[in-house]
């Protein structure tokens, strides 16, 4: 079971959907944390190094369905393995960053 799970399904133009994945792929690339509006309510979320990305696709009738799914760790476990002076873990690199996340409630 999830510690935290908020979900929000709305129907947006493209050009809307290309503007929130853009500010999204800006803030990962730029090392920034991740600002999510959920309607509402926003989360920051501090991003790792490292991300799991799945990519899936389902076409049902005259219905396309993608999803992408990114996942990290927010393990200070794995900080610790990196800061060793062998590199440590069982991976050999860090799979986490120090994770924040914190919600905003807007009135």
């Amino acid at each position: 079971m999830s510690d935290l799970e908020l979900k929000r399904k709305e129907t947006l133009t493209k050009l809307e959907v290309a503007k929130r994945l853009s500010a999204f792929a800006k803030a990962l690339a730029s090392g920034d944390d991740v600002e999510l509006d959920m309607g509402g309510t926003s989360m920051s979320l501090r991003v790792a190094d490292d991300v799991r990305v799945e990519f899936e696709v389902e076409v049902d009738g005259d219905e396309i369905e993608v999803e992408i799914e990114l996942k990290w760790s927010t393990s200070s476990v794995a900080d610790r393995a990196e800061s060793a002076p062998d590199g440590g873990g069982a991976e050999g690199k860090n799979t986490a960053a120090h994770a924040n996340s914190r919600r905003n409630r807007h009135a």
